[in-house]
């Protein structure tokens, strides 16, 4: 019976937290991936891991999904609006099944931070509070991929376009984060653990400068208010309400909610986080 399950296993997450568990010396026999699609796990069944059907959406899956399981990590769901009621479905499904440890990835800062993704995490975070059972909240700061998977925007422009301010952002690679959550799954915890997760902070002006140093291509910041953000972005091509979305984002970057002093994934997984430009060269990779 394996000891630990992640679920959305196949995600650019998951799969990551599943590959770090096996690389780290645990045994393919003691994981459990916890996917909606099956097929998309044949390379994890290979492995020997074990590969369990479940759906957030759909609670009758989620007990056979984590029968049996001592540690569980729950990675949040990606529908806006349904991850309150996903989330406590497996928090549910868990305690009943005598899970004696959940792992959730949350956002950074949680419980004060006016960013607009949080009020969901906030809300899972006070579930699972609720429920009795131990548990551990993995904070997640940005991933550096937020911007590195942008840059070949960055290039053919010329410009990063934000409304930061000139704050800095606590981003790490979610390879870093994927690390740190296997650690958060496998070590011992005295109690209720919460963990501010970001890496190196770093301005909207030092990426463009890192982006230009590692591409040879001169890139520059070009800060403006959220409202000209915002109309910047539906000029090429979003709509008003992703628009304003993305500017809400940058606003809360401006407010300092997206940057921590927390060194908590450095030191959950054991070395300095993924710098900027290293983060930067993978990507190009």
């Amino acid at each position: 019976m394996p000891t630990y399950a992640v679920t959305g296993a196949t995600g650019r997450l998951g799969r990551l937290v599943v590959g770090h568990l096996l690389d780290a010396g645990v045994p393919a026999t003691e994981i459990a991936a916890v996917v909606r699609n099956p097929q998309k796990a044949a390379d994890l069944a290979a492995r020997g891991v074990e590969i369990r059907q479940a759906d957030y959406d759909d609670p009758s899956t989620l007990p056979g999904a984590v029968a049996g399981v001592r540690r569980l990590l729950l990675i949040s769901g990606d529908t806006p609006g349904q991850r309150v009621a996903q989330h406590t479905a497996v928090i549910d499904a868990a305690r009943l099944a005598g899970v004696e440890r959940l792992v959730y990835t949350s956002i950074l800062k949680a419980d004060t931070t006016t960013n607009p993704l949080a009020p969901e995490h906030k809300a899972t975070e006070e579930v699972l509070a609720a429920s009795g059972l131990s548990y551990t909240v993995l904070r997640n700061g940005w991933y550096t991929e937020n911007y590195t998977d942008q840059l070949p925007q960055y290039v053919a422009s010329g410009t990063i376009l934000g409304a930061t301010g000139g704050s800095k952002v606590s981003a790490a690679p979610r390879t870093d984060y994927a690390a740190a959550a296997a650690a958060a799954l496998t070590r011992d915890e005295d109690g209720d653990t919460v963990y501010e997760l970001g890496g190196t902070a770093f301005t909207f002006d030092e990426l463009a400068d890192a982006v230009t140093e590692v591409t040879g291509t001169t890139v520059v910041h070009r800060d403006m208010s959220t409202a000209e953000l915002a109309s910047a972005l539906q000029n090429v091509g979003l709509d008003a309400g992703t628009a304003g979305f993305v500017a809400a984002l940058d606003h809360s970057i401006a407010i300092g909610e997206l940057a921590t002093d927390s060194d908590d994934l450095s030191r959950l997984i054991g070395r300095p986080t993924t710098g900027l430009h290293d983060a930067i060269r993978a990507a190009r990779a």
